[in-house]
């Protein structure tokens, strides 16, 4: 029986390789894709997912979500994704249809439709959608499954400031609901996803395959690692994303410890910050497994056996 999952994503070049990774694995049933308002503006995240389910050959329905944080003004990544937020390859404007349910309603009425214990979540960007759904519908939270999702550092510190990663300080009021909720929680956060570097021989050989899925996520590293090799000095970019749908897949390729998490929503300085207690100095209770490292030849030999099923 395969896996329910609903992706809760902000495409971004990363989140589409995630999300034609889930496509293409029948070990998992993506229910839907919900968009947030993330790396691009909404108008935008909403219409690359339709663009990735079409590239996908999928007719999986995309429901568009939250335009702005819960109490914040929108930040948003350009500066890595390009304006498109899918910069790299001009792929056509999709015909998939956006669902006119908001994607809000959507989890409230499928996570009560379905059976507890029976979907897990898998936010990809801001943690915005998740936490209305459950502030407006408390009684879907111990519905869900598991949430497994990209987000926050706790050595490599932040991406977007010193302290805090993207996905989180985007919106923390968010992300703090979601991890008071007491869903069990899997985290892939910068510690995880910047072990996960691609390499030229990984890119060269997706842009090998000769098919459009092939050569969208050969151009689209090439495009995002211009930003993650400048910044880091590395060989390669980090896919961040993909670690959650990996995850899922193969959880044995990741390693971590199940500590407390608390994040950040006061301070000007850490704001976002995910405290991540690795060393288990307080006596906070742990409230989730927050990954620290992954097998990468592992991880790049399953998304190039999966990715070349599209």
């Amino acid at each position: 029986m395969p896996r329910k999952i609903i992706i809760d994503t902000d495409p971004g070049q990363d989140d589409a390789v995630a999300i034609l990774l889930a496509l293409a694995s029948p070990e998992l049933e993506v229910l839907a894709l919900t968009a947030v308002a993330g790396n691009v503006p909404l108008p935008l995240t909403q219409k690359n997912a339709r663009v990735i389910v079409e590239l996908a050959r999928r007719d999986t329905p995309v429901y568009a979500g939250c335009d702005a944080p819960l109490t914040r003004k929108l930040v948003t990544a350009e500066h890595v994704h390009g304006k498109t937020g899918l910069d790299g390859i001009p792929l056509p404007d999709p015909t998939h249809p956006l669902q006119p349910e908001h994607a809000v309603d959507y989890l409230i009425d499928t996570l009560r439709d379905h059976p507890s214990g029976s979907i897990t979540l898998c936010p990809l960007g801001p943690l915005t959608n998740i936490a209305t759904a459950f502030q407006r519908a408390p009684d879907i939270v111990p519905k869900v499954a598991e949430i497994v999702l990209m987000g926050g550092g706790c050595f490599e510190g932040g991406n977007i400031t010193p302290a805090a990663e993207f996905n989180i300080y985007v919106d923390p009021e968010a992300a703090d609901i979601v991890f008071k909720s007491g869903v069990p929680l899997v985290v892939m956060p910068l510690d995880v996803t910047h072990k996960a570097l691609t390499s030229r021989a990984w890119v060269e050989g997706m842009r090998a395959l000769g098919t459009p899925v092939g050569r969208a996520v050969a151009s689209w590293t090439d495009f995002f690692e211009r930003f993650d090799t400048a910044k880091y000095g590395s060989e390669g970019a980090p896919l961040h994303d993909p670690c959650v749908i990996a995850y899922l897949l193969e959880p044995a390729l990741f390693t971590g410890r199940h500590i407390n998490v608390e994040i950040e929503t006061s301070s000007e300085l850490t704001l976002g910050m995910t405290v991540a207690d690795w060393w288990r100095v307080t006596s906070r209770e742990p409230n989730a497994l927050f990954m620290g490292g992954v097998d990468r030849e592992g991880f790049y030999r399953l998304l190039t056996e999966r990715l070349g099923r599209l």
